[in-house]
């Protein structure tokens, strides 16, 4: 029991039968010291405001990402603290809970040393009110774990495809790697021919086996917890600029666990100025 709540048992037998403190908390086997304590502690109510104003802007956001967000801020706080304000002001998220699988060998890609050296691909599918598909091309840099591309369209052809990643070739210069699964816009003679041309190998997932490219499955995952699945799109416009926002919050904001809590453009920029081994490269290499 709370010491709030016997405190409020103490004065109630003191009200129903006159009876003393001390003899109050002798029956309740209450401390009397405790009972007097008035608690010294200054009642956080700006960094609660704060918290509160942080989870309802990033809702799909847990304590530890919100922690670091603070932190940015100037905050000086742990995430103890943050975790019991965030239990206190019911902003814990709803996870759903996956149904367990029984366990089966993976095959884990070769790790990333550098930037560029793999990127990694794939779609995802979602419609508008009116009831019109639409697919999202991701393309993720498996090592910086940079959102590389997220474009939005109603059909994506292969040459759609190549097309998108000739806009982040020119920018950023041409992956040694590209980790795809078996669909048809990457198995086709124009994909191959691109890549071909380009120097770049394509590396195949097995068929069935959309754990060999996790990079991107957990990105996907991303995307549509904390993008798609948050908001209707009455338009294809809508969606894009959607997608759009959210990618460049992603980049530059969002703190990645794997990368030491900096967002992947942070990470990405304290690389190309060290040029050499850290502890946080350590850390992407290994996943």
């Amino acid at each position: 029991m709370s010491s709030a709540r016997k405190r409020l048992e103490v004065r109630s037998l003191q009200t129903l039968y006159d009876v003393s403190e001390r003899r109050a908390c002798r029956v309740l086997g209450f401390a009397r010291n405790v009972h007097r304590h008035v608690s010294r502690r200054v009642e956080p109510t700006a960094l609660k405001m704060r918290l509160k104003d942080l989870a309802l802007a990033r809702p799909r956001y847990g304590y530890r990402r919100l922690t670091v967000l603070l932190r940015r801020e100037g905050w000086h706080v742990n995430h103890k603290r943050v975790y019991r304000l965030y239990r206190e002001e019911g902003l814990t998220v709803r996870v759903k809970r996956r149904k367990k699988l029984a366990s089966r060998p993976r095959v884990k890609p070769p790790a990333a040393e550098v930037a560029n050296e793999r990127w990694t691909l794939d779609f995802m599918s979602d419609a508008t009110t009116d009831g019109r598909k639409f697919r999202t091309l991701t393309v993720l840099d498996v090592f910086t774990r940079e959102c590389l591309a997220l474009r939005a369209a109603r059909r994506f052809p292969s040459k759609a495809v190549t097309e998108a990643l000739e806009r982040v070739i020119a920018r950023r210069g041409a992956p040694r790697v590209l980790q795809v699964d078996n669909g048809p816009e990457f198995t086709c003679n124009h994909f191959d021919a691109w890549s071909f041309s380009r120097g770049i190998r394509i590396d195949f997932i097995r068929p069935g086996k959309p754990v060999e490219n996790a990079h991107i499955e957990s990105f996907n995952g991303r995307v549509r917890d904390e993008c798609l699945n948050t908001r209707w799109f009455d338009t294809l416009d809508q969606a894009r600029r959607a997608l759009q926002d959210w990618r460049r919050d992603y980049n530059q904001v969002r703190p990645h666990s794997r990368l030491g809590d900096l967002a992947p453009e942070a990470f990405a920029a304290r690389m190309a100025r060290h040029g050499e081994p850290s502890r946080l490269r350590t850390v992407a290499a290994k996943t």
